[in-house]
């Protein structure tokens, strides 16, 4: 009789929590624009629409022809904000990025012209083109969304998310992203070759089309108001205190582990536990579970580990290091 009564205030204080309706609507809004184009990339475009929702930056990596860069203007064209692109070169100046000031001959004075980076959704497609110098320009805007030029503080409006994809590091004419910049990165996306029925209905989607322009077929879904509720709504999803323990225990693993060089830091935590919130209220959740952080684990942390040089050697990878340690922590019941 007990166990019933207990059951029935769960089920009360579960109805009276936060309402997700209108956030499962718009996941699902996005989710179908994206299918009008994009085959067999769920995984991809949920981990998107998670890095929105968390108010993060997303890196996509892969090989060239995987749709990389298709994906992410389909997925700007499906809000209603302005956007941006950027193409990386090997002699983009931090200027041509940022902006600079120019000299106005009729008031005598320097004015500010605002860069690319000025605008709601930046997509930079390969990152990795661009030397240090351009790299590092983006440190200040991707953390604090503002620049400094010149002495003076320029703010950037909300919502505010860069979309960079990048070539794998061995091919020709690329720089290694410096740490420091990955590590504003929410999420990294591997995107790998689609499998045999995927690319044949990619042919078949791209027969079908006629020639019309994939980016014509999108239509926008949520304006900065609607997102910036979804992501209050975001902030709000409970997290118990054990999960928060076991999230810390799982990040701070990876900054004494024989097999990696340079672990994870707070910040690291920090987005493991906003992706966690934001696959709970995809998935119609007001509360984070043990596999919400599971689900977040590999795209916060991968990139921002540094596998030691015996390890790599013998082949292993991050991924695979990241298995070990959620393994070797007690899920918290």
């Amino acid at each position: 009789m007990e166990n019933q009564e207990n059951k029935e205030n769960e089920s009360i204080d579960f109805d009276s929590r936060i309402p997700l309706d209108d956030l499962k609507e718009a996941v699902s809004s996005l989710k179908n624009q994206m299918a009008k184009v994009i085959v067999g990339q769920n995984d991809f475009v949920e981990l998107l629409i998670a890095g929105l929702l968390s108010n993060g930056h997303v890196l996509i990596e892969g090989v060239p022809g995987v749709a990389k860069t298709l994906t992410a203007k389909l997925f700007a064209k499906s809000l209603d904000t302005n956007f941006s692109r950027i193409q990386f070169t090997p002699d983009l100046m931090p200027s041509d990025v940022l902006g600079t000031s120019v000299l106005n001959a009729q008031k005598g004075e320097f004015e500010f012209k605002p860069g690319p980076i000025f605008s709601n959704i930046i997509l930079i497609d390969e990152i990795n083109r661009a030397p240090a110098k351009t790299q590092a320009a983006l440190f200040e805007v991707m953390e604090e969304r503002q620049i400094t030029i010149d002495g003076f503080q320029h703010d950037l409006e909300a919502p505010f998310m860069v979309l960079a994809t990048q070539n794998p590091i061995e091919q020709e004419g690329t720089y290694a992203l410096p740490e420091a910049q990955l590590d504003r990165f929410l999420f990294k996306i591997q995107v790998d070759y689609p499998n045999l029925e995927d690319e044949v209905d990619i042919l078949k989607s791209h027969h079908n089309r006629k020639g019309v322009l994939p980016v014509s077929q999108i239509e926008a879904v949520l304006n900065p108001k609607n997102l910036n509720e979804l992501k209050n709504q975001i902030q709000e999803i409970i997290v118990e205190e054990k999960l928060m323990l076991y999230i810390a225990s799982i990040v701070g693993k990876t900054r004494n582990h024989s097999h990696i060089y340079l672990g994870a830091s707070p910040r690291a935590s920090i987005a493991v536990m906003n992706a966690s919130k934001a696959f709970a209220a995809i998935n119609g959740r007001d509360f984070v579970i043990p596999e919400d952080i599971k689900k977040a684990l590999n795209p916060v942390l991968a990139h921002r580990l540094i596998i030691s040089p015996d390890r790599e050697m013998e082949g292993i990878t991050a991924k695979e290091v990241i298995e070990m340690i959620s393994q070797s922590v007690e899920i918290p019941r």
